[in-house]
């Protein structure tokens, strides 16, 4: 169940919650009671599925943009689009990065950017954060 709740604080804190699923994270790699690997797995897929959602609701952005409930405003939006054309598909590796990485995932759905290189990127970046994170955790 532990693992469950991490993968869904995780999937929220890469779409609508704002703020960050590394405290929980490092509290249960600190606990030593779960499986480590299973945690770093739990946290790393939601958090790399909430950035696919973000994409799809860029993608389909007509229809969500102007509904209450809908996460990211239009002046993070515009920060993500000035990001995304300056770097490009490179700025996705940039996703895990507070305040900026919702806006260049739900940018690159806006521009139709291909989902297999999305999940690539964006992936390497924010599994990346969390290796780094558990790592710190397991050798301290």
């Amino acid at each position: 169940m532990i693992y469950i709740s991490l993968f869904t604080v995780a999937f929220m804190v890469a779409t609508i919650v704002p703020f960050g699923s590394e405290m929980y994270f490092v509290t249960l790699l600190s606990i030593n009671k779960y499986n480590n690997l299973l945690l770093l797995i739990a946290a790393s897929i939601g958090n790399v599925l909430g950035s696919v959602f973000n994409w799809f609701c860029g993608y389909y952005v007509n229809y969500f943009i102007n509904k209450s409930w809908f996460p990211i405003k239009k002046d993070k939006i515009v920060k993500g689009t000035e990001i995304f054309n300056k770097y490009g598909k490179w700025s996705l590796l940039l996703s895990w990065v507070p305040f900026i990485g919702d806006p260049i995932t739900f940018v690159a759905g806006t521009l139709r950017f291909s989902l297999v290189p999305f999940l690539i990127l964006v992936s390497i970046g924010k599994v990346g954060r969390y290796l780094v994170i558990y790592f710190s955790i397991i050798w301290a």
